[in-house]
């Protein structure tokens, strides 16, 4: 289920920034418009998430005595120890998935064996280790958020034990685990562009589900350990164990003290512990980021000054024609320079120091729908006309960006396509005609850059 080690700072609510807890590097974004100016503000109808049940009736647990006097109104199952024991063949090491903070994750079958007239169902159990980091707080808040929380974004909780001393967690099981497993494996295959698009969109629905609520909540660790794939490679949000409700009525934050992992945490919340939904939208950034370049928020292997993501490639992501230089290369030839400079400047957006200058998810949720329609109308435009892959150079400039053959899309031999092509004279340097022209500006700027972040 990820790796659960987080970073920790126990000072009290008002506290004074350590080196150890330093924020990411000041001096960018800072005094940044609102980005509202810059955003779509809503969800289209279609896609918006009904949140109703999770804002009206969530009922919060205090305590594991509470929960086994009154279950709440969710519908988890409870189950015995024995029952665990015998769904993970008695918590067999070749059973484990995976170990952090928490515990160890065990993949188990839950069936007639184990329960009788049980459908037949794959799980991941987690077991809290009581001499582990987290407690019987962080285990309460899984079963309070994801025990009435339901949306396809979101890891589903099938049901808990909480007999003696014995905590554990059963969750549907999500075979091809987690982003951060696939994203920092030396040979990344599996991840192709418009797949971490698909889990980038698949993501932010989740979190925008999360801060839709009447009363929003925040999901406080948002990190690529956290988020899980299923065989389809559709991405869940998983481990609510630090989540809280966020800031009511009139108030503007939630003041708290700092966890999390350091390298997602939003700079104002590690300084100052005030914590709103736009910090989780910092995180959003850093994994958007991660995904983008193919490098961990934190890696001490790099470069001194490249130890830090964020530090070192935020200034980038603005220079549309730095910014691709220092992609991911294992997805080269994937992506349009344009498509890829839009998704650069919204992670820029999401990594304002200003937290008011990061956009709200649902807008996230919405400007990474309209690249993927994009993109996706121009890959079926390319096969209806027998068009290879994208690439990373546009038009050049005089040349239309949709062409004209693209509205009647006739079948045309290659030399009939080469003779309606504009002729360039070849340059007294004598380069190829294969290569590709240097004079073109082909790197717009994005409308999604609020003004006082243009360079």
């Amino acid at each position: 289920m990820g790796n659960c080690c987080s970073f920790e700072d126990e000072k009290p609510q008002q506290h004074v920034p350590s080196p150890m807890t330093r924020p990411v590097a000041t001096g960018h974004g800072v005094g940044i418009s609102p980005i509202n100016a810059t955003f779509p503000k809503t969800l289209n109808a279609s896609e918006s998430h009904n949140i109703k049940s999770a804002s009206s009736i969530l009922v919060i647990t205090k305590n594991v005595k509470d929960l086994r006097k009154n279950p709440g109104n969710s519908d988890l199952d409870i189950f015995t120890y024995e029952e665990m024991r015998l769904a993970t063949r008695q918590f067999r090491p070749d059973q484990v998935l995976g170990e952090g903070g928490f515990g160890i994750v065990y993949k188990g079958v839950i069936d007639e064996n184990v329960r009788v007239g049980y459908k037949k169902t794959p799980v991941a159990i987690k077991e809290l280790d009581r001499e582990g980091l987290q407690g019987d707080r962080e285990w309460l808040a899984e079963v309070n958020y994801l025990g009435q929380l339901r949306h396809q974004n979101l890891v589903k909780l099938i049901g808990y034990c909480c007999e003696n001393d014995h905590r554990l967690l059963v969750y549907e099981y999500m075979a091809s685990g987690s982003l951060e497993k696939h994203l920092f494996r030396r040979v990344c295959d599996t991840l192709t562009w418009s797949r971490r698009m698909k889990i980038a969109l698949d993501a932010a629905k989740g979190l925008a589900f999360l801060h839709g609520a009447e009363s929003s909540i925040i999901y406080r660790d948002f990190k690529t350990s956290n988020i899980l794939l299923d065989a389809d490679f559709n991405a869940k949000l998983s481990d609510f164990g630090l989540a809280k409700n966020g800031p009511m009525g009139d108030q503007t934050h939630v003041s708290t003290r700092v966890m999390g992992t350091y390298g997602y945490a939003a700079p104002e919340y590690v300084m100052t512990g005030h914590l709103t939904a736009r910090s989780d939208i910092y995180g959003f950034g850093v994994v958007l980021l991660e995904m983008l370049i193919g490098r961990r928020a934190m890696d001490k292997s790099r470069p001194s000054r490249e130890h830090n993501l964020v530090e070192w490639a935020r200034p980038l992501l603005k220079h549309s024609k730095k910014v691709l230089r220092i992609f991911d290369p294992r997805m080269e030839g994937q992506y349009s320079s344009r498509t890829a400079t839009k998704v650069a400047n919204l992670a820029y957006q999401c990594l304002s120091q200003n937290p008011k200058g990061r956009p709200l998810m649902s807008q996230v949720v919405e400007i990474l729908e309209s690249l993927q329609t994009h993109e996706s109308s121009q890959d079926e435009a390319m096969l209806r006309c027998g068009g290879g892959s994208l690439t990373l150079y546009e038009c050049p400039k005089g040349m239309p960006e949709t062409p004209t053959w693209d509205k009647k899309c006739p079948i045309r031999s290659e030399s009939e396509r080469e003779e309606q092509m504009p002729r360039r004279k070849k340059p007294a340097n004598g380069r190829s005609k294969s290569e590709p022209p240097t004079e073109f500006n082909l790197y717009g700027p994005s409308p999604y850059v609020a003004p006082g972040e243009r360079s």
